[in-house]
């Protein structure tokens, strides 16, 4: 049997080297990644499908009232991450554990919107999905810690694309909503169940043995991206300007995200065409987190941060003035590439400025910014007309790559 042990290196990170994952778990990291992909997939409905479905909901609900149910999805979603995280730090809930939970309340909100109950959407499937994406992304940052942003960016992206297909059958092949909701709750529950029993978390501090952790830590000192320089605790964290000019960012950019997941089919006018520029938003947001992810590691997260939510405020005002359906296409791919590649970095960033020991539960207030958005979006866009919306979208989106243009290491000099 391997015997582990502990090295660290010149910044004094502790490594746990000298066994495989499978010595340490009895299945192979891969086998991890993938599981989380799928459960990521299925989780994802929740709200990029929501939007395929308003059109089709509008009969029972008004527009307004469903963007508020899509907003306190949103809500319940982001403020489930922090006490997610907080619980698997105290091992009062296991990986599977929080997986299998999240399928039923998943399951339950899909079901329970069939039988006319936004709240139970709402509520219930918020917290399912915010259970199922917390878990996932915590074990893929344990899983590879010396490939995180890539990985988390490969997980993260199946959120968006994984109802790509959902969208499109909701706007071509639905007759029977509750049927098909209920049907769809199922599914859900079974692929993250069984994706959540593949789920297991390495021993603390693990490291692959088949890459030298002095060697790569040298090798992060000299990119673009680099170690933090303390390990901030989260109260620490949120005294340092860095932290809020981060959240403002994300905030804003989520508020363009969900403006855009609501009103892009109803403004379109064509039901069909809608929910395929939908489906484009979600599929451009998937695959370009990934690409973010690898450039992020080129040039920098905070730089790649800053060109992402320019591009999607840019995107607002190609939506706006489009006049034929590649225009549109075109700017629902930006604009998916712009307002949701920002969580794909975030837990990099989290991680770079503020310190790994802690890195969970920060991502965990950070990403509450999501739920900021959503109230944003909500309360300042959705009493307003398309052009004002679109315009002020815009701006948000621009706005948000102006905040993020004054991050830095906290502790370090930006020049």
């Amino acid at each position: 049997m391997p015997v582990a042990t502990y090295v660290r290196d010149h910044v004094g990170r502790l490594y746990r080297v000298g066994e495989t994952d499978v010595e340490v778990s009895g299945r192979s990291r891969r086998t991890v990644l993938w599981a989380a992909w799928a459960a990521m997939l299925a989780a994802g409905i929740g709200q990029y499908g929501f939007g395929a479905l308003i059109p089709q909901l509008q009969d029972r609900w008004s527009v307004p009232e469903l963007f508020w149910a899509l907003a306190l999805w949103t809500v319940c979603q982001a403020g489930t991450a922090f006490p997610a995280a907080w619980l698997r730090e105290q091992k009062r809930l296991t990986s599977t554990g929080a997986m299998w939970i999240g399928a039923i309340l998943t399951g339950a909100g899909f079901f329970t919107l069939g039988r006319g109950q936004l709240v139970g959407y709402a509520v219930l499937g918020g917290i399912g999905a915010g259970l199922i994406y917390a878990t996932c992304l915590g074990t893929i940052v344990r899983w590879y810690p010396e490939r995180v942003t890539r990985k988390v960016a490969f997980v993260s992206g199946a959120f968006a694309y994984g109802s790509v297909p959902f969208a499109l059958a909701t706007g071509l092949l639905l007759q029977n909503v509750t049927g098909f909701l209920t049907q769809t709750a199922i599914a859900i529950v079974a692929a993250t169940a069984v994706a959540g029993a593949l789920m297991k978390d390495p021993p603390e501090h693990w490291w692959p043995a088949h890459v030298p952790p002095r060697e790569w830590a040298l090798d992060r000192a000299r990119v673009p991206n680099r170690f933090a320089l303390k390990e901030f605790r989260t109260h620490e964290a949120m005294r340092c300007g860095t932290f809020w000019w981060l959240y403002g960012g994300v905030a804003f950019a989520a508020a363009v995200s969900l403006y855009d997941l609501a009103y892009l089919p109803l403004f379109v006018g064509s039901k069909v065409l809608g929910v395929i520029a939908l489906a484009t938003l979600a599929a451009a947001t998937g695959t370009g987190r990934v690409l973010v992810g690898w450039i992020s590691d080129k040039i920098g997260r905070r730089k790649a941060l800053v060109w992402t939510l320019a591009t999607g405020g840019v995107a607002q005002f190609v939506l706006l003035y489009s006049q034929n359906v590649t225009g549109l296409l075109i700017g629902a791919a930006l604009a998916g590439l712009g307002t949701g590649c920002c969580y794909s970095l975030l837990v990099g960033l989290t991680r770079e400025y503020f310190g790994e020991t802690n890195g969970a539960r920060n991502f965990g207030v950070l990403y509450t910014a999501k739920a900021a958005g959503a109230l944003i979006a909500a309360m300042v866009l959705v009493s307003q007309g398309p052009t004002f919306a679109f315009v002020a979208a815009g701006v948000l989106g621009l706005a948000g790559s102006v905040l993020t243009r004054q991050l830095s290491q906290p502790g370090r000099p930006r020049l």
